[in-house]
């Protein structure tokens, strides 16, 4: 049972875990689309290990098995759903719903181009790093192919890339700029 379910009442304390932990999640699928292992590597446990079709072991050994199945994608999308947080001081179980789109070249091969739904079952825990992941189970419930399904883009524009030349990369290094030239003045809006 959630140990703060009785009180009603949520402390600052508790509402900032869940959003530490609800942002755990968040960044993982933020690496895993933008094929950042490393960042993938950095949401789990020193000890961490996880389970998901066709894979199960340590985070160590997912992080490596990710890398090569993700390789023969052109991109991946990972949209977030419901999230539900059970803490216990240290340790909180999270579910998380999502759906996981995936596509490749060429566009009609199923294997390459197909949306899926998912459950992540998470164990995470509070260490010296902040909050990790030390199990992951992810459950798929359904998979649809979307082959023969993808269009070109209806005009120029910015589009997402699986690097460090993602638009994001370049935004995220100006935002950390401006508040360099003129940080903020608290109070001032």
């Amino acid at each position: 049972m959630d140990e703060y379910a009785g009180s009603g009442m949520k402390t600052l304390a508790e509402l900032s875990d869940r959003q530490e932990i609800h942002d755990l999640v968040l960044r993982y699928c933020s690496a895993v689309d933008r094929a950042d292992y490393p960042a993938v590597r950095d949401v789990y446990a020193r000890d961490g290990v996880d389970h998901h079709t066709g894979f199960s072991g340590t985070a160590d050994d997912y992080v490596h098995w990710l890398r090569e199945r993700t390789s023969v994608f052109d991109g991946t999308m990972h949209l977030i759903g419901n999230h539900r947080v059970e803490l216990f001081v240290d340790h909180a179980y999270a579910e998380t719903y999502g759906t996981a789109v995936h596509w490749g070249t060429p566009s009609d091969d199923e294997a390459r181009n197909f949306t899926s739904g998912f459950r992540y079952l998470d164990h995470v825990r509070r260490d010296s790093d902040g909050w990790r992941i030390v199990e992951r189970t992810a459950v798929r419930e359904w998979t649809r192919s979307d082959a023969g399904r993808l269009r070109e883009p209806e005009g120029h524009g910015p589009r997402g890339r699986r690097d460090v030349h993602d638009p994001s990369t370049a935004l995220r290094e100006r935002v950390r700029q401006a508040a360099v030239i003129h940080p903020s003045q608290k109070g001032i809006r």
